[in-house]
């Protein structure tokens, strides 16, 4: 299914600045699957030195069928592609 909605974030803590030339690196927890939804862990953080520049401690996405609905989606786990392969 294509459509996956935020339902819901916390705040986004700054703990440090990015400048430019930078190169960051976006990192994505799962931290409980629901049903029909997911909860959703990230830092950002500096590639090169490794510092924290943005937090986010609960992003929610839900899966919708087509009438917008939530729809269940049958994970349970984190599935990666090159397991799938």
């Amino acid at each position: 299914n294509q459509k996956v909605v935020t339902k819901y974030m916390s705040e986004i803590n700054f703990k440090s600045s990015a400048r430019q030339g930078d190169i960051v690196e976006i990192g994505i927890d799962v931290v409980k699957f629901g049903n029909t939804s997911l909860v959703l862990k990230c830092a950002v953080r500096n590639m090169m030195t490794r510092e924290i520049i943005i937090t986010i401690d609960n992003a929610t996405m839900v899966n919708l069928d087509e009438s917008g609905k939530p729809l269940a989606h049958g994970k349970t786990q984190i599935e990666f592609v090159k397991d799938r392969l």
